[in-house]
């Protein structure tokens, strides 16, 4: 029997082990609060990690996440689905911003409440590398890329409460957002994990939609894969030299499309598809425009007709194309640069030749070949992570 009992108390230990694993990970919501998510939302037992890990060629151009609080990107993720916070129960910010679609929409015009019609298309949330690394002031600085067309939102919170709030998309004031998150029984199980209180409040809505927006990004494409590759062999700050060399995975069309677009494109857009090289710039759309973008903001009149300069990243899901999606297919964008830019005061330098607009001349084969490139930048895996994904149950 002496001999039995250290495999009896080995075996005992296992299972008192295994017990507390169990437990841990069963009762992270509570057995009560379980209960009440479950009857309203898919959510797994543990919080999903929303830790950004960048590929190796973004770090060494000098972009880095900053970390993501996980259980307030779990509630963010909730808010960010709920259509129960626009004033006629029909649109959540997801409605807008559609994952299968790199989180735009495939209307010029997205659809709001009583459906009424926004002003402007639609950003794609997923044509940024990622949020954290160079978007909202309150992470990076003044230096900092901001939210919106037209830039008037400085931080992730802003640029939600402005869509919450908007009459032409969901038009609630952030008083009532919080009174209808507050009498939702779902919500308490994750203020409490996110803020250790059901106290709901404004600002506390908008920190977790932060997060979760935060969190986001697309860096998994196959342009990412081959520029990793291309760079594996550098360290640094080694610019974007090396992004104009032809990556050995791509075909020959994509990289004819590559260089295209290095020598046109990428001194306003970016040759890594991390942060844009511009942050605004009037690109010619129209001599005298209605929408003053940038400058009806700023008053500048230098920045009237100016809007925020995109990466492309996704671009080939995310038609239609422009801040009023007036382009409906990437041929049509290439033709407008080919012979359909206006001129105007302000215009772009690079879009000039001494005082006239450029003609880019893209022939057929050019622009078949640059849309071949531009197909590199869709992430499939974001379209179906299931942590950016819908929670409620249908």
């Amino acid at each position: 029997m002496k001999k039995l009992a250290p495999v009896f108390t080995l075996f005992a230990l296992f299972l008192l082990l295994g017990a507390c694993k169990s437990d841990f990970n069963y009762y992270y919501y509570s057995k009560e609060e379980t209960e009440v998510l479950s009857q309203f939302l898919n959510l797994p037992e543990l919080p999903d990690d929303y830790t950004v890990t960048f590929p190796s060629h973004l770090s060494n151009v000098g972009l880095f996440p900053r970390a993501v609080e996980r259980d307030k990107a779990v509630l963010g993720r909730v808010i960010f689905y709920d259509k129960k916070l626009s004033k006629d129960g029909t649109v959540a910010c997801a409605n807008c911003h559609k994952q299968e679609l790199a989180f735009s929409d495939d209307k010029a015009f997205s659809d709001g409440v009583y459906d009424r019609s926004t002003t402007r298309n639609s950003i794609a949330l997923g044509s940024v590398a990622n949020f954290s690394a160079y978007y909202g002031t309150d992470l990076n600085g003044s230096s900092a890329i901001r939210f919106f067309w037209d830039n008037r939102a400085e931080t992730a919170a802003i640029q939600s409460r402005g869509s919450m709030t908007n009459e032409k998309e969901m038009d609630m004031t952030m008083h009532d957002i919080a009174t209808t998150v507050e009498a939702q029984p779902y919500y308490a199980p994750l203020f409490k994990k996110a803020f250790g209180s059901t106290t709901v409040t404004d600002e506390l809505v908008l920190e977790a939609v932060a997060n979760f927006v935060n969190a986001m990004g697309s860096f998994q494409s196959d342009f990412d894969a081959e520029a990793n590759q291309s760079t594996a062999s550098y360290s640094g700050n080694f610019g974007n030299t090396v992004y104009d060399n032809d990556f050995s995975g791509f075909s020959a069309a994509q990289n004819r499309g590559k260089k295209l677009y290095n020598n046109n494109c990428a001194s306003c857009h970016s040759g890594n598809m991390g942060r844009p090289v511009l942050q605004l710039a009037n690109n010619g759309l129209e001599s005298n425009p209605t929408d003053l973008g940038v400058g009806g903001i700023t008053g500048l009149n230098e920045q009237k007709g100016s809007f925020k300069v995109p990466t492309l990243r996704n671009i080939a899901l995310t038609a239609p194309y422009m801040h009023d999606g007036r382009f409906a297919n990437l041929n049509e964008v290439l033709d407008f640069y080919n012979t359909g830019i206006q001129n105007h005061p302000f215009l772009h330098a690079d879009l000039k030749t001494g005082n006239q607009p450029k003609h880019m001349n893209f022939s057929e084969s050019d622009k078949t070949d640059m849309i071949a490139f531009l197909n590199t930048l869709s992430d499939e895996h974001l379209l179906d992570d299931k942590k950016f994904s819908n929670p409620f149950k249908q």
